[in-house]
C-alpha cells in the first residue's frame, strides 16, 4: 500500500503540468481520495491515532498560511483600486532623466510592492504605467514587462506576506515576520533576496539599455484614498510583533490577516462604495487556496508512506557526505524543476525533504543545518520560476498582457532575459546563504 500515495501524487503532478487549468480540482480530488483511504484503513498515519479526518483538518492543513493568503488577496485588490501604486510609479517617472531610468524605477517599484503584496497583483498594478511609457516612445513593451514579472517573483519571497512560498516556509519552520530579516541572530532570507536583486539589476539595466529617450508624463493619476495603504502598513506592523504572541506560527498571522481583510472589506463596501461583496469575493484566488489544501494532504501521505525520507536519503547519498554538494543539489534541482512547473506544489513536496537532508548533516539529527537547506530551497524554487514564461503566475500574467497588446512572446525570447537574470540572482543569493548559514 505504500505505493498508493506515490501513484496518486505523480498522477496529480502530471495533470498539474499538462492540464494546468484543472489544478485545484485535481488537488482536491486527490486529497479526498487519500482521506477516504485513511478512513477505510488502507493507509495509516503514525500521528493520526484513530481520527484521521480530524488529524488532517487540525494538524496537516495549515490554516494559518491559508488565512494569511486570503487576507493579503483582499488587501491587494483594494490597494489596487486605490490607484496608489500607479501614482507612486509616476512620481518616479517624473524624476528620471530618460526612459531607461524611468522604466528601471518602475521595475524597482514593482519589486518593492512585491515584498508586501501578491506578485500577480503587483504586475497588474504597475504594467499599465510601463505600457503607457513604451507607447509614448513607440517601442515594444516586451522587455520592460518581462523585467517587471521576474523582479516581482524575486522580491515576493523577501517577507512573510509577500508570496505563498514564503508563507509555506514560515509555516514549516515556525518563522515570524521578523525572522525573515534576522533569524537566530543572523541575516534572514530578506537580505539574501536583496543580494540577488542587487546583482540581477545589472542584467535588467542592460536589458533596458535601448530605452534612452526623454519622456514626459502628461495625464497624471490621482489617488482615490490612502486608507488601503494605512491598513496594509498596520498589518505589517502587527505581524512584526507576532512572535511575542504566537511563537510557533500556528494561528496569529492568519487571524490578523483575516481581520484586516474584513476591516478593509467593510470600508470598501460601506464607506468608499467602490464595489460590492461579490466583487471582493471574486478578487480572491479561491483556486490557489483549494489547490494548497489538497497539496497539504498529498504531501502528508507521502511522508506517512516513507517516500520523502527516501528522496532525502537519495540526495544525501548523491552528495557523498558533502554538505556543499547537498546544498548545491537542493538548489540546482529547485531551480530546474521550478522553471518548468509551478513552484508552490514543488515547494510543498520538497520542504520536508530538504528538512530531512539538513538534519542528516546536523549533530544527532538536530536543527543547525536546517536554515541552510531551507533558505537554499526557497531561493532556488522561487528564482527558478523566472527561467521560463510558465514558471510563475506573474510571468503568465505578463505574457498575457503582452499578447493582448499584440506582442506574442516565445519561450526563447523570455528565456533570453530570464536565464541570465536567474543565474546571477541565484548565485548571489545562495553565496550569501552559504557564507552565513553553512
Amino acid at each position: 500500500m505504500e505505493y498508493l500515495p506515490l501513484i496518486i501524487f505523480v498522477t496529480a503532478y502530471a495533470l498539474f503540468v499538462f492540464k494546468a487549468r484543472f489544478k485545484p480540482l485535481v488537488a482536491c480530488v486527490a486529497g479526498i481520495i487519500l482521506i477516504l483511504l485513511y478512513i477505510t484503513g488502507v493507509l495509516s498515519s503514525p500521528d493520526a491515532g484513530g481520527a484521521p479526518v480530524a488529524f488532517m483538518f487540525r494538524r496537516v492543513i495549515q490554516w494559518n498560511v491559508l488565512g494569511l493568503m486570503f487576507g493579503m488577496m483582499v488587501l491587494s485588490f483594494i490597494f489596487e483600486e486605490s490607484r496608489l501604486p500607479a501614482v507612486l510609479a509616476e512620481r518616479f517617472v517624473e524624476k528620471s532623466k530618460n526612459a531607461r531610468l524611468a522604466l528601471l524605477w518602475v521595475v524597482v517599484l514593482t519589486g518593492f510592492f512585491s515584498i508586501f503584496l501578491c506578485n500577480v497583483s503587483c504586475v497588474l498594478l504597475v504594467a499599465p504605467v510601463a505600457l503607457s511609457l513604451t507607447r509614448r516612445l513607440n517601442m515594444s513593451p516586451v522587455k520592460p514587462l518581462i523585467c517587471l514579472a521576474i523582479v516581482s517573483n524575486l522580491q515576493g519571497v523577501a517577507t512573510l506576506i509577500g508570496d505563498p512560498p514564503s508563507m509555506l516556509m514560515a509555516g514549516h519552520m515556525k518563522l515570524t515576520f521578523n525572522d525573515f530579516f534576522f533569524y537566530q541572530g543572523k541575516p534572514g532570507i530578506f537580505w539574501v533576496v536583496q543580494a540577488g536583486a542587487a546583482a540581477s539589476m545589472i542584467v535588467v539595466y542592460i536589458v533596458l539599455r535601448p530605452f534612452s529617450q526623454k519622456i514626459v508624463v502628461r495625464d497624471k493619476v490621482t489617488p482615490r484614498s490612502w486608507v488601503p495603504a494605512v491598513l496594509i502598513g498596520g498589518l505589517v506592523l502587527v505581524l512584526a510583533g507576532a512572535s511575542s504572541v504566537d511563537k510557533n506560527f500556528t494561528w496569529f498571522a492568519g487571524t490578523v490577516g483575516m481581520v484586516a481583510a474584513a476591516a478593509a472589506a467593510l470600508w470598501y463596501v460601506k464607506v468608499a462604495g467602490w464595489g460590492g461583496w461579490k466583487t471582493l469575493l471574486n478578487s480572491v484566488d479561491w483556486e490557489s487556496i483549494l489547490f494548497l489544501t489538497g497539496m497539504f494532504i498529498m504531501v502528508q501521505s507521502l511522508s506517512d508512506a516513507g517516500w520523502l525520507q527516501k528522496v532525502a536519503a537519495g540526495i544525501s547519498g548523491a552528495a557523498g557526505g558533502s554538505l556543499f554538494f547537498a546544498f548545491a543539489l537542493v538548489v540546482g534541482v529547485s531551480v530546474i524543476v521550478s522553471g518548468l512547473v509551478d513552484n508552490v506544489p514543488f515547494l510543498v513536496a520538497m520542504i520536508p525533504v530538504a528538512d530531512s537532508v539538513a538534519r542528516g548533516f546536523s549533530v544527532d539529527g538536530g536543527f543547525e543545518k536546517v536554515p541552510l537547506m531551507m533558505f537554499g530551497l526557497l531561493a532556488g524554487a522561487c528564482l527558478g520560476g523566472n527561467i521560463t514564461p510558465i514558471g510563475a503566475a506573474a510571468n503568465v500574467v505578463a505574457i498575457g498582457i503582452l499578447r493582448k497588446e499584440g506582442y506574442p512572446v516565445s519561450f526563447r525570447e523570455f528565456m533570453r532575459i530570464g536565464v541570465p537574470f536567474t543565474i546571477v540572482a541565484v548565485l548571489a543569493g545562495c553565496a550569501v546563504i552559504w557564507v552565513v548559514w553553512s
